[in-house]
């Protein structure tokens, strides 16, 4: 048989209108955050877990949190955070820093309020690494007389 093939194939038309997002990199100590602001969601996911479940310390929540709530933009907007390394507490940090950027992309007006907050400011500070013939990075030996 030759000819043309007898399928039929259905074009289903449906109104898929992307939903807006901001994206921006967080970062402290070796914790590193990629944060997605959505305009059409509501709460916080990180690592596919709610705020609270991931950070069950209230102060740090309170720290990812900040930024929102300093422009007082808690319940307009949603945000998927994907976190890898550091601790906890490096990681909650650099969250906030992840959503202090993405709110900038969201509105440029908000850069001087955060920058004041110093929510933009990247902690660069990191553990020293360890030298040879040291303990750690900076103690020496303990002298011994015999």
């Amino acid at each position: 048989m030759t000819g043309k093939a007898t399928t039929k194939e259905k074009s289903v038309k449906t109104p898929s209108k992307k939903e807006r997002y901001f994206e921006a990199v967080g970062r402290r100590k070796t914790a590193v955050a990629r944060v997605r602001l959505f305009t059409k969601k509501e709460g916080i996911v990180i690592n596919e877990k709610a705020l609270k479940e991931y950070f069950p310390i209230n102060r740090w929540q309170q720290e990812v949190l900040a930024p929102l709530d300093k422009m007082k933009i808690m319940d307009k907007l949603g945000a998927v955070v994907k976190v890898k390394g550091g601790g906890l507490s490096a990681q909650a940090e650099a969250i906030r820093h992840g959503i202090s950027r993405a709110l900038i992309d969201f509105n440029t007006d908000f850069k001087k309020r955060l920058r004041r907050a110093g929510y933009l400011t990247r902690d660069s500070r990191m553990v020293e690494r360890k030298k040879y013939g040291k303990h750690k990075a900076r103690r020496g030996h303990q002298w011994r007389k015999r």
